[in-house]
């Protein structure tokens, strides 16, 4: 099924919290812009953290892929046939039900590599970052932290520039933005350790890596699960 790129990214910018799942947690910054927005009052309701309010132009795929999902889990969760169309305002699960997930409570399962080798110069800070930066030196690699599935390669966010994004289990995704060349496509599998770009330039000339691990659309700190 052909992914609506466009769509995807109003989702990832506009979507609200979880990459993001509901509108009480955090937004990705750079937002390219909310979907058009209704004149007749009222406005609508906000939805509970791991749901999505449709906007108009969304499909199954674009709102699956915004949140790191599939589109036939989607479809699953809201009762929905796999070709089902969507209806602006309508509110789906983007999240999976009460245990289906059974690392819900603790920590990711996964184990993380570095994506890339240098200094941290920057660690994240709730309210200002939403993960590290990481000093290196241009076209050095820039490598998958975890096995996973490329679920997004653009650049269509500009603080983020060339921006990878890659889902793994447990409702985990990472986050690789102001690459250089990149290496794979959406839809490719990555192996833990995998060259999946070089690294970039940032606006201040200096060669980093911006590295972002989030859950469910939650920022998580990167430095409590890389190997120190």
């Amino acid at each position: 099924m052909k992914i609506d790129r466009s769509r995807v990214l109003t989702v990832l910018c506009a979507a609200g919290a979880m990459w993001v799942a509901g509108c009480t947690t955090e937004q990705w910054p750079g937002s390219l812009g909310n979907a058009a927005q209704w004149n007749a009052p009222p406005r609508p309701v906000a939805v509970q953290p791991g749901y999505y309010r449709v906007a108009p132009g969304d499909t199954l795929a674009s709102v699956a892929a915004g949140f790191g999902q599939r589109p036939q889990e989607i479809a699953e969760w809201n009762r929905l046939p796999a070709t089902a169309s969507l209806v602006p305002g309508q509110v789906l699960r983007v999240a999976p039900p009460v245990g289906a997930n059974a690392n819900a409570g603790g920590g990711p399962a996964i184990h993380f590599a570095w994506p890339a080798y240098g200094q941290v110069l920057k660690s994240m800070q709730a309210g200002s970052s939403k993960g590290i930066v990481i000093a290196g030196r241009a076209e050095d690699p820039v490598r998958a932290a975890a096995d996973g599935t490329v679920i997004y390669v653009g650049n269509a966010i500009q603080q983020y520039a060339a921006l990878v994004v890659v889902k793994h289990g447990d409702g985990i995704v990472t986050a690789y933005a102001v690459n250089g060349p990149v290496a794979v496509s959406e839809g490719d599998s990555v192996r833990k350790g995998q060259q999946i770009a070089q690294m970039g330039t940032d606006k201040t000339g200096r060669s980093t890596l911006q590295f972002e691990i989030r859950r469910d659309g939650t920022p998580m700190d990167p430095l409590a699960y890389l190997p120190r």
